[in-house]
């Protein structure tokens, strides 16, 4: 059970995992089998840890480190304490860290089991460099190389060499951090461990950018992104992508950098997307762990019930009156309690499932979330009439250049939350937001008469909000953006991309020419296609402005209005 359990749980079956560790558990505890037990504890603390839940994994290896301590299995304990230092350094407490990883290492030297400290040194020296405590990073990742290099272990010997060339690289001794990154690459890719090469080659590539060699940096990070691409690692994509935008951006080539930030943008939409998936999936695990539970204490009960008829029997010759009524009453008791902790135990399941509906709805239009949820899939469908918006910040590049990340983030991220109610208030659906783009339709999932108009009054609003959020941060001496708006009418193809980290989104020609629409138009207003004004030129609470044929990228010249309200 605690082989097959760990099975499970290194290829992220976890369920599957906690069921073998607890039948485990019950054979080793009726057998009195105490390392068996304690090793299992461990290991379901390794579950826990995985998804996140430190204080029941605290919790589990505080369990296992008591029997280690009472049948002096002190390897036992040695493990112990570097899950604890992994605990605490993952949360930043490097002070608790270190003394965990000290601990480990102590019992470790009386063992007489040195080699086991190879991987600590290397925690204890990463623990360092992000202290910037450049020189004791080395002094703990050199301990790691020559331990490494005693046992042939030629992964550990890349993990100790790429530390050591990182931490020369952020003492700016650029040769030697640069021949010993070479050095641990070289064993990288000879034993095929394309996530430790990639990290070192990023290092490398920031080495020949700080001495000013781009084509290498190029041709490094251009490596990194290919490998990553190759093994699905969508943070260093995103990397990659972000490095070949600022080196384009230097070398003054703005067509290749403006290429490589939208595709920074766009993978950097599927790693939130990704984040939220995460959160659905551990919520699932949750709640699954709640109904797990709630159906082992109707078995217990169900056993309870069964013995106390056993009792009954062998003491019928004894007192038979009193017996009975003593088991009524507790079998009252074991009633009431379970009815009291099975309603709580389903109201608590209840509100996790609402939890994870309501992040469902989050992602998805209600009626996609809920043919998902039913049939397991949602069809990619036809729309006929579909209004496109799109806004942009003008200058966006420029602006951001000139205020701190946080700053620009919050901007951002205040300017959407209200674009978000406005599109709620008139009942339009937003797609996604690319960078500081924000995309949005009318007329799906539900197609609606009115969905034209609403989403040009919808456009209109988010301009005035826009006007006053100006007029509100110059009065305070603050940045934030002025926008365009474009918006087409036309057929398109809604659906769910991907299968896990899913996304709705459309696509069609619509899109497009609705992109050329906000890219053409002007600061402060709404420019709308021939499409869009056929079909809404009537309404009296509307007025147009006709700006004549205009070239549009990709599309000719396309005739386009101006819209206001009246």
């Amino acid at each position: 059970m605690n082989l097959r359990g760990y099975s499970y749980f290194r290829v992220g079956e976890y369920l599957k995992a906690l069921d073998d560790y607890n039948n485990g558990l019950k054979i080793a505890l009726r057998i009195q089998y105490e390392k068996g037990i304690a090793d299992i504890l461990i290991r379901t603390g390794y579950v826990y840890h995985d998804n996140d839940d430190y204080v029941k994994a605290i919790n589990y290896y505080e369990r296992s480190l008591k029997i280690y301590e009472e049948t002096n299995d002190w390897e036992g304990k040695s493990d112990v304490y570097n899950e604890f230092g992994s605990i605490y350094r993952a949360n930043g407490d490097y002070e608790k860290s270190l003394r965990y990883y000290q601990q480990s290492l102590s019992i470790n030297d009386s063992l007489k089991n040195k080699s086991a400290n190879a991987p600590i040194y290397n925690n204890i020296g990463s623990l360092y460099l992000n202290e910037n405590e450049f020189d004791k990073a080395i002094e703990y990742y050199d301990k790691a190389l020559v331990l490494e290099k005693q046992t042939g272990n030629r992964l550990g010997i890349a993990s100790a060499l790429g530390g050591i060339g990182e931490a020369l690289l952020l003492k700016e001794k650029y040769k030697k951090a640069l021949d010993t990154l070479k050095k641990s690459l070289h064993i990288s890719e000879e034993i095929n461990d394309i996530q430790g090469g990639i990290a070192t080659r990023f290092a490398i590539a920031d080495i020949y950018l700080k001495q000013k060699e781009y084509s290498k940096a190029i041709e490094a990070n251009k490596k990194c992104l290919l490998e990553a691409v190759q093994i699905g690692d969508l943070g260093n994509q995103e990397y990659a992508y972000a490095n070949l935008y600022e080196l384009y951006r230097t070398l003054g080539n703005p067509s290749l950098a403006l290429n490589y930030h939208e595709k920074m943008l766009t993978i950097s939409d599927s790693l939130q997307l990704g984040q939220t998936a995460v959160k659905l999936e551990q919520m699932e695990f949750k709640k699954q762990m709640l109904a797990d539970s709630l159906l082992q204490v109707e078995k217990d009960l169900e056993v309870q019930m069964l013995h106390q008829q056993e009792v009954r029997k062998k003491d019928r010759n004894r007192n038979f009156a009193i017996v009975i009524g003593l088991f009524f009453l507790l079998l009252a008791v074991a009633f009431y309690t379970r009815w009291r902790y099975v309603k709580k135990s389903r109201a608590i399941i209840e509100k996790e499932r609402n939890r994870s509906e309501n992040l469902l709805l989050n992602i998805l239009p209600a009626e996609i979330a809920e043919e998902l949820k039913e049939k397991g899939e949602a069809k990619a469908r036809d729309f006929e009439m579909v209004s496109i918006l799109f806004t942009d910040f003008k200058g966006f590049t420029e602006q951001s250049a000139k205020i701190s990340a946080s700053e620009l983030v919050g901007e951002i991220n205040y300017c959407f939350k209200n674009f978000d109610l406005i599109c709620e208030k008139y009942g339009i659906e937003k797609i996604k937001t690319i960078g500081d783009a924000y995309m949005a339709a009318g007329g799906l999932p539900v197609p609606s008469d009115d969905a034209v108009e609403k989403t040009i009054m919808a456009a209109l609003e988010m301009q005035s909000f826009m006007s006053s959020r100006i007029k509100e941060k110059k009065a305070s001496n603050e940045m934030t953006f002025e926008m365009r708006v474009g918006i087409h009418t036309g057929s398109v193809v809604a659906g769910i991309v991907g299968v896990k980290k899913f996304q709705y989104d459309i696509w069609g020609d619509t899109v497009n020419t609705a992109s050329r629409m906000e890219s053409n138009g002007e600061v402060g207003k709404v420019n709308i296609s021939e499409d869009t004004y056929k079909l809404i030129k009537y309404k009296p609470n509307l007025s147009f402005e006709y700006r004549g044929k205009i070239e549009a990228k990709g599309k000719g010249q396309i005739n386009m209005w101006f819209v206001g309200s009246t």
